[in-house]
């Protein structure tokens, strides 16, 4: 071997055993259940098993973190990845968002399903399972729609419990 690959090699060695000593924060937030989309909003069981296994390690408070995610450089990237998808759009978090952002972000998923942007080109490389077929797509973005258009209608009014009293109470 050349002495300056060794060199090199050498270099990216002690490089990567530094950079083990900067990890980045690899934790979960606590899940409060009457935060999440599933708590706020009619999710199918179908729907539901697809964001499970397709969307959850990047867009919840559930992530879970393979071995892989305690290397540097790598981890760095993960947890860049999950924080970012966190930020954007939360399964966790949904029932803290204002309904404007709700339709918005049901509009954005469906977007972003569609065009193959989400779930990660990354993500689904190593876990397998998570790429959605053709028929996933369909449905989330039809459930997405029923959704919004569910949010869009204002609730039904609800009857008067004191008939024939003139309003302001007397």
């Amino acid at each position: 071997m050349r002495p300056w690959v060794r060199r090199v090699l050498q270099i990216l060695l002690v490089a990567f055993v530094a950079a083990q000593f900067f990890p980045i924060s690899k934790e979960n937030p606590p899940v409060d259940p009457a935060r999440t989309l599933y708590a706020a909003t009619p999710v199918p069981a179908n729907v539901h098993s697809v964001l499970e296994r397709s969307c959850r390690d990047c867009h919840s408070n559930e992530t879970v973190w393979p071995w892989y995610s305690h290397l540097a450089p790598v981890s760095w990237l993960i947890a860049n990845d999950v924080h970012e998808g966190r930020k954007h759009f939360s399964i966790s978090e949904w029932n803290t968002y204002p309904d404007e952002k709700k339709v918005r972000k049901l509009g954005e998923l469906c977007e972003q399903v569609k065009t193959g942007e989400m779930p990660d080109e990354k993500y689904t490389l190593v876990h397998r399972g998570t790429s959605l077929s053709a028929d996933d797509k369909t449905m989330l973005c039809s459930w997405a729609e029923s959704a919004k258009k569910a949010m869009a209608t204002p609730p039904a009014a609800t009857p008067s419990t004191s008939k024939g009293a003139p309003e302001g109470g007397q």
